[in-house]
């Protein structure tokens, strides 16, 4: 499959609500010899009772065996909407743990799990860890471990980013004779490589932000003299504006920005700050539009949230973060920090366009929902940005470049 062809298939199946036909492509051309001999349907009397309760139907779509014979199979499972897709998650791995354990006992499944009339669906790798031991006997039999199934997904959906998904499965793709190990799939679903990934460009966005403060304070004798006499210095400047932006990436998502007046929280655009940016009603997008949102529409109480500058409710944050910086004065002193830096249309080695700010929040998932031992998310979540915070700690000056990161514990 041609590179453009694996990425149209991609966007096409991730980022719009869950289509079967779709996922069908999908993974026939993940899997080049799935085998569909034995697919089945089953719904009501023929799902276990405890789980019926979450599960409306389930499908098989076929098995795929992999280079090293391997057995895995692919389904599809249709949840009750009451349940949806953030509920009963346990539920949902063990019905996925039930399947593969008594149909062959095997190792793993891969698995659109949906709700009908909803825009998002988890697309999931959910693997078991059996092991051996002998009888009385001596012979020698598979048992499973008593909460042996663990579970990475993607969110994916009409309201989320498939960047991820397609710098993991896009090489698949494209090689029609490349059959992908059980190994390789789950480094596919590793939250790791995320974590590393997003850390390498949280880091260089930093240091962009930094130097782009830097070469403010020294042309610009209004902000040079505000940060001398209030003590700011560009690397925590530089620190907090990014830990703001992204704070903001997770309230976004949940839908508390540019909700309408009479509309209730969780309406509002999943894209607000990209929508600010796009919508150019500024001179300068930091001074015009970032400044005021931070010091003003966030920190300041107002009746029914309402805030006039954008049309649009924005809810009270009491807390720290969106006080300025040693109380430096935002309103007075101009920090014309480049639009690019926000935004632009530069090309990434990755094949990627924009390696600004919005540019590079905007590929990845964000979800305040923290990881569980058995259950992963292949996003960003808010212990994952606690590690980039820490890793980050130690930049004490221009010359420092922050430490590279290291791995958390599984």
């Amino acid at each position: 499959m041609h590179v453009e062809e694996a990425k149209r298939l991609i966007r096409e199946t991730f980022q719009d609500s869950f289509d079967e036909s779709r996922f069908r492509l999908f993974a026939k051309n993940l899997f080049h010899d799935l085998d569909e001999s034995k697919a089945f349907s089953y719904q009501g009397q023929y799902i276990p009772d405890a789980y019926r309760e979450h599960i409306r139907q389930y499908k098989r779509l076929g098995k795929y065996t992999d280079p090293d014979g391997v057995d895995l199979d692919v389904l599809i499972v249709t949840l009750k909407k009451e349940t949806a897709l953030d509920r009963a998650r346990t539920r949902q791995r063990n019905f996925i743990a039930w399947y593969l354990k008594h149909r062959g006992e095997k190792d793993a499944s891969v698995v659109a799990f949906h709700t009908d009339g909803l825009e998002d669906w988890r697309f999931s790798f959910v693997r078991m860890d059996y092991r051996t031991e002998q009888d009385e006997t001596g012979k020698v039999r598979v048992k499973t471990d008593l909460t042996p199934a663990r579970r990475f997904s993607f969110l994916v959906g009409r309201d989320e980013n498939s960047h991820t998904a397609q710098t993991r499965f896009q090489k698949f793709l494209e090689d029609d004779r490349r059959r992908p190990t059980l190994a390789q799939l789950e480094e596919a679903f590793s939250i790791e490589k995320v974590t590393k990934e997003f850390f390498e460009k949280y880091r260089s966005l930093f240091n962009d932000l930094r130097d782009a403060l830097d070469d403010i304070v020294a042309h610009d004798a209004v902000v040079g003299k505000d940060f001398a006499d209030k003590g700011v210095d560009t690397v925590n400047f530089a620190k907090k504006t990014l830990g703001q932006i992204v704070f903001l990436y997770f309230l976004q998502k949940k839908g508390w920005f540019g909700v309408a007046r009479d509309k209730a929280w969780g309406t509002g655009p999943k894209n607000f700050l990209r929508q600010l940016f796009e919508e150019r009603k500024y001179v300068n997008f930091f001074n015009d539009i970032l400044e005021p949102l931070f010091y003003e529409a966030l920190a300041r109480e107002r009746d029914q949230n309402y805030y006039s500058r954008f049309d649009c409710k924005i809810p009270f944050l009491n807390g720290g973060l969106f006080d300025p910086i040693n109380e430096y004065d935002w309103v007075h002193s101009d920090i014309l920090l480049p639009d690019d830096l926000f935004s632009n249309d530069v090309k990434t080695k990755e094949g990627d366009t924009g390696t600004g700010i919005l540019d590079v929040f905007d590929r990845y998932n964000f979800t305040v929902k923290e990881d569980e031992p058995l259950e992963r998310e292949v996003a960003v979540d808010p212990e994952m940005l606690g590690k980039v915070f820490e890793n980050l700690l130690e930049v004490k000056n221009r010359k420092s470049k922050g430490t590279y990161y290291t791995p958390r514990e599984i």
